[in-house]
């Protein structure tokens, strides 16, 4: 573990943000710093954690960052989190962020990108939570907040597995948040619409143009993270209209099916087969 503190942590709860150096976590993170919450970062990379908390450093002083190496996959990983996590009672939200997603053809998508996406996205953050709640349970303003997805609600063609793992975890949340509704800890869903990321390979871009898909920057996302995060809401989907379609899709989902197949030719002509 690499740890570096700086001058003072305030009085805002800790934020455990897994994934990090990924798009989105990056956004998160300066938005986070800038409001004065102490960060662990968590993800794979350290040369990109490193440089992360390097620019923190100059740009928010005074605020704490410490970072945390660890593939969240594997149980070493998770360890090194839990290990810095009860070495100080600041951290006190979890920030399941990390994730990964891949568009292909079910029939075809190789085995192990199944089994990846569903381990990164649904499995991981299940076992993290689990393995951290001993900690959070006993401290003041606690939260789990789970980075969900749009498809979360909506099953997309090219993006079978990928639905499936964010479905199982907004399932988790709720559940879990039901489990727990006799606690101080509150168990939290925010879910973005399509983001510009790396996570999206050519073929995405091309199709989300060719539908004129309406899509945020990480930067957007992490302004409505931090209005999310101060509110008393459990859950929020990001985006207009698909907040509709996530609505539509829960009570009368056959006609998000006829929409979505009026799609299906164009989704065709860009997923990978």
């Amino acid at each position: 573990m690499n740890a570096t503190v700086q001058t003072s942590a305030g009085s805002k709860p800790g934020i455990i943000l897994t994934g990090a150096a990924g798009g989105i976590g990056q956004s998160l993170a300066h938005a986070l710093s800038q409001s004065g919450h102490p960060l662990l970062l968590v993800g794979r990379d350290m040369t990109r954690l490193t440089a992360l908390q390097n620019t923190l450093r100059k740009q928010t002083p005074g605020c704490l960052v410490m970072v945390v190496e660890a593939d969240l996959n594997l149980d070493g990983g998770r360890a090194a989190v839990e290990t810095a996590v009860a070495a100080d009672a600041r951290w006190r939200i979890l920030l399941n962020n990390a994730g990964t997603s891949a568009f292909h053809a079910f029939q075809t998508q190789a085995t192990e990108q199944l089994a990846n996406m569903v381990q990164t996205n649904l499995v991981s953050p299940m076992l993290l939570t689990r393995q951290l709640l001993p900690h959070l349970l006993n401290r003041d303003r606690a939260q789990v907040i789970n980075i969900g997805s749009v498809f979360g609600d909506i099953g997309y063609p090219g993006f079978a597995a990928y639905c499936a793992s964010k479905f199982g975890l907004r399932g988790f949340t709720q559940a879990l948040r039901r489990e727990l509704s006799d606690t101080p800890l509150r168990v939290r869903w925010f879910a973005p619409r399509a983001t510009q990321t790396a996570l999206n390979s050519p073929a995405v871009v091309a199709m989300n143009t060719a539908l004129k898909t309406q899509t945020d920057t990480p930067d957007d996302v992490a302004t409505l993270f931090m209005d999310f995060l101060y509110s008393r809401r459990n859950e929020q989907v990001v985006g207009w209209p698909e907040k509709l379609f996530v609505f539509i899709n829960r009570i009368r989902h056959a006609i998000t099916d006829g929409a979505i197949a009026g799609q299906l030719s164009v989704i065709r002509q860009h997923m990978p087969r």
